[in-house]
């Protein structure tokens, strides 16, 4: 098995560091629905800013508040106005990655939603692998 990613914020900006929280970061539900990034999941903090990466869980805020919070310890890695890139993965076969395709989606320094695309890797007949950035939410008609 290996890591994949499985969703991501890129770029949303923190709104708040809460130093006396019992640990963790909070998000915007709306974001975390939208992505695919679920309470209590693991995820990777990487923040843009000041180059320091954390692995921390996700606990949802209030819905539409565009909240992107370090809690405990992760308060220390990032200032309000820093913007990270929120990362969630998965363990998958090599073979499975025709099966999963991550969204992204980037922001605006107020946290509303920029862009939204999603990684489409794929297997071709010889073997070698493929990777596209494709505009959009996968499955969606236009």
């Amino acid at each position: 098995m290996r890591k994949f990613v499985a969703a991501k914020l890129h770029g949303i900006t923190v709104t708040d560091a809460n130093l006396n929280y019992h640990g963790s970061i909070t998000l915007d539900p709306e974001h975390c629905d939208e992505a695919g990034i679920l309470p209590m999941e693991f995820v990777e903090v990487w923040n843009k800013t000041s180059g320091a990466r954390i692995s921390t869980y996700v606990i949802y805020g209030e819905r539409g508040s565009r909240c992107c919070v370090l809690n405990g310890a992760a308060a220390r890695t990032c200032q309000v106005g820093d913007e990270v890139i929120v990362c969630s993965s998965a363990y998958i076969e090599e073979h499975q990655i025709l099966g999963i395709k991550p969204r992204v989606l980037t922001f605006h320094r107020d946290n509303s939603v920029r862009d939204r695309m999603f990684y489409d890797g794929g297997i071709n007949d010889d073997g070698t692998m493929t990777f596209a950035i494709r505009e959009g939410s996968p499955g969606a008609t236009t």
